[in-house]
């Protein structure tokens, strides 16, 4: 008798709900689940349940108590939510995936729990107030899946490991079909007349030893995956290939027992052998493109680090323990992180959902993800970048839960692809019943194996894939690849300027009014610093003075399109625009005809900084590729109209401009182009621009060497390579076409596999070389493609 829970035998009598269990372990699993109504688990698989080892109050995981480990651990933790991902090689079967992202209905302190089944990793995020981290670990021990556990998750990522056992089955599989062709020889250059007594029966049985390790050990992953499929309700693309397998193999063994012929062992161990290599082509190309996606991909945010009395920017990539690290106003912590100085006020939505600021003092822990909402702060690393959790987070639901996402028009055809296969199967097996009867059960396995939908579903996922990687090489970082396919859509683009369209690093700020005092200087500089936007930076860097490294700035807010404000060394000072300080001071008037930022200090205003706007080089040559291409141009700024001279100059004089454009303006102004049904693309710097980033479509945050970029944005553009906008949506729109043609290409060879497999010109042991071999070739195809076409576009 078998274990109900986990399908070990049974050695005593252990029951419950008239089910048997091998102990007490099981039985007990069995029963949470059932408390819990989750007995649909069973239902998914047969016996999917893993053995439960130990007791659910488990003293080996005591150390986990320590407060240490656990900062050690997690990945954020605050009074309500804590993240950690954990390694489970236990997870197998879509049984596996089922329980573990159901957590929280077995403990109510899980918040929520996402399992990554290629990487063998569950996610998960808790309420410390209502579970330990060691609770939650003893749970999934209980059920089965004790974590592996490793304080040196901070080390540097290697590559996904080889699947030995996928190894091990093509070894096999080799081994017995070249032995069993080498058997068969006698067969085919005798025509099946050997004339030495009991030769014959001996290779033929000799054959049949030799392929039950392929029929039962290589063939086993095409019999399970079809069987879940059929569990669950549906015919995947592993239907087909285990019913020809079947197919072949029993006609073979009832020939061979029967003695009735030498049977198809030859092709049968050819299908499984060829199969395997196939599907091992597709699984490394697709390891090796998202390896290069999560670890060795451009990711386009830069961070401030501090080496003595000198700053420097350098991507956060290459951030290292030990550095310190200068994280200004709505800047994002790039890695966990101790404070140092300054008074933090941490902002944990991106990561938590909550928007509540923390409060944070010196040498506490800074969680990546977060943001500063205040005055410049200094931190020093303790944990390395992990960039595939910041891609994680910003794929979070919550971000764009608003956009249209439509599927692939791929997913339609594959989806009943294998429904129309075995029609025609059905077919053919009708029409050789009346026509030759003996060519039924090899044109069947023909055609089982040469139409496979794996090459449609290929196209997609290799092409858009390869172009993710291209982008990045580009230094477009986009979140997922189904953002190129929005792209793709666009027909209306929208630009902020400032940050977007000019270079802050080779602008210059004057300043005209009362003459500075170096003190006075020395609070503007410090004031400046606390903020990441553009003017701020080009302040910061005309304002030469070193008496502002003894300052401190406290109460320090700045306000989206308007300016800053604080108090340093108890005297309030303000920057922004000047109907930002008018606000304070009704008796100052200014009429500003150019871009400008206005200084008060004590209340007293002093002047104002001119800023000489300097124009990315190539947008002109960009803005007439997207003109020639039809795209309907836009253009936004929160400053006055000084500018739309020189804008004119780039865009003409037909492209739509407005001026003193607050951030709802901005949104607003998205919203009546979509109610135009217009699909729209937004380009901004993500500072006064986030909510019409969300808005569109698609929406693109230009980087400039910080850290602050919105999680409502698809795209992350480094500001070097605005100008190459054109090429981008070109090259997106590129993917589609590459699609559509290795669909057709897909389609074709499979009509034609199928007009040789109905007609019988085809046999099971080519078609089992033909299927791999088209799919390989599609890879092949859509790779090289993209990359022509990227060559083509100068990406």
């Amino acid at each position: 008798m078998k274990c109900f829970h986990c399908g070990d035998p049974c050695p005593e009598t252990i029951t419950l709900d008239d089910k048997s269990f091998c102990c007490s372990g099981c039985k007990q699993v069995y029963a949470l689940l059932n408390e819990n109504n989750l007995c649909g688990y069973y239902n998914l698989d047969e016996n999917p349940g893993i053995k439960v080892r130990g007791k659910f109050n488990d003293n080996r995981f005591a150390y986990l108590d320590d407060a240490e480990i656990n900062r050690k651990l997690l990945q954020f933790s605050s009074d309500t939510q804590s993240n950690i991902t954990f390694s489970l090689p236990q997870m197998h079967c879509s049984s596996c995936v089922y329980l573990l992202e159901n957590l929280h209905r077995i403990e109510p302190g899980v918040i929520r729990s996402q399992t990554n089944f290629q990487r063998k990793e569950v996610f998960i995020v808790f309420n410390p107030q209502l579970i330990s981290l060691r609770k939650v670990v003893e749970l999934l021990a209980f059920i089965g899946y004790e974590p592996d556990i490793s304080l040196k998750d901070s080390g540097p990522k290697t590559a996904p490991a080889f699947n030995r056992n996928r190894l091990y089955q093509i070894g096999v599989a080799g081994f017995c079909f070249a032995n069993i062709m080498m058997l068969s020889f006698p067969e085919y250059f005798s025509s099946g007349n050997i004339e030495q007594n009991g030769l014959k029966e001996t290779f033929t049985w000799l054959n049949l030893i030799l392929s039950l390790p392929v029929l039962f050990y290589s063939a086993s992953g095409f019999f399970v995956s079809a069987w879940k499929s059929l569990r669950q309700g549906y015919l995947n693309i592993d239907a087909p290939i285990a019913l020809a397998i079947i197919v072949a193999f029993g006609r073979s063994y009832y020939e061979i027992i029967s003695g009735t012929g030498a049977g198809f062992l030859d092709s049968g161990s050819g299908i499984v052998f060829f199969m395997l290599v196939g599907r091992w082509f597709q699984d490394k190309t697709y390891d090796s493109l998202s390896f290069d996606r999560d670890y060795q991909s451009y990711f386009p945010l830069g961070v401030t680090v501090i080496s003595g009395r000198e700053e420097k920017n350098i991507p956060v990539t290459k951030l290292q323990i030990g550095d310190r690290i200068l994280i200004r106003n709505e800047e994002m912590v790039p890695a966990d992180a101790i404070l140092i100085r300054g008074n933090g006020n941490v902002d944990y939505s991106f990561v938590s959902g909550e928007n509540t600021p923390i409060q944070k003092n010196t040498g506490d822990l800074v969680y990546a993800g977060g943001k500063q909402l205040g005055s410049a702060l200094e931190l020093e690393v303790v944990n390395e970048v992990s960039q595939s959790y910041i891609t994680r987070l910003w794929n979070n639901d919550v971000f764009h839960n608003t956009k249209n996402r439509e599927k692939s028009f791929i997913h339609p055809w594959s989806r009943y692809f294998t429904i129309i296969l075995f029609a025609i199967a059905a077919i053919a097996v009708v029409y050789w019943w009346f026509v030759e009867p003996a060519n039924i059960l090899p044109v069947l396995t023909a055609v089982l194996l040469v139409a496979c939908p794996c090459s449609l579903l290929l196209s997609a996922t290799f092409t858009y894939g390869n172009m993710v990687r291209l982008f990045g090489r580009n230094k477009l970082y986009v979140k997922n690849s189904g953002v190129i396919e929005y792209l793709s859509k666009v027909d209306a683009i929208v630009f902020d300027k400032t940050g977007t369209m000019t270079e802050g690093f080779l602008s210059e700020a004057v300043y005209t009014g009362t003459p500075l005092t170096d003190t006075e200087k020395g609070m503007i500089r410090k004031m400046a610093e606390q903020s990441l936007h553009p003017l701020s930076k080009i302040i910061a860097a005309s304002v030469n003075t070193h008496q502002d490294r003894q300052l401190r700035v406290e109460q320090f807010k700045e306000y989206a399109g308007m300016g800053m404000e604080g108090m340093i060394n108890q005297v309030p000072v303000k920057l922004g625009s000047s109907a930002f300080i008018a606000a304070s001071d009704p008796g100052f008037i200014s009429y500003d005809t150019g871009t400008h930022v206005h200084l008060s200090i004590n209340g007293t205003h002093l002047g104002r900084f001119s800023i000489n706007n300097h124009y990315r080089s190539g947008l002109s040559e960009m803005v007439n590729g997207l003109r020639s291409k039809g795209y309907s141009l836009h253009v936004l700024s929160g400053d006055n109209d000084t500018e739309k001279a020189n804008l004119e100059k780039i865009f003409g004089t037909q492209v739509p401009m407005r001026f003193g454009q607050s951030p709802t303006d901005k949104l607003e102004y998205i919203k009546s182009l979509q109610q135009q049904d217009h699909r729209v693309l937004m380009l901004g710097d993500g500072l006064n621009d986030a909510g019409a980033l969300m808005q569109s479509q698609a929406g693109i945050a230009v980087s400039e060497n910080t850290a602050r970029f919105t999680p409502a944005c698809d795209a992350i553009l480094d500001g070097s390579q605005v100008n190459k906008l054109d090429r981008f949506l070109r090259f997106a729109c590129s993917g589609k076409r590459i699609i559509t043609a290795s669909f057709i290409l897909s389609i074709l060879y499979n009509i034609i596999g199928l007009s040789f497999a109905v007609s019988s010109a085809l046999s099971p042991l080519v078609a089992a070389i033909l299927m791999p071999a088209s799919s390989i070739s599609i890879v092949i195809f859509v790779t090289l493609l993209s990359n022509l076409s990227a060559r083509k576009k100068g990406l």
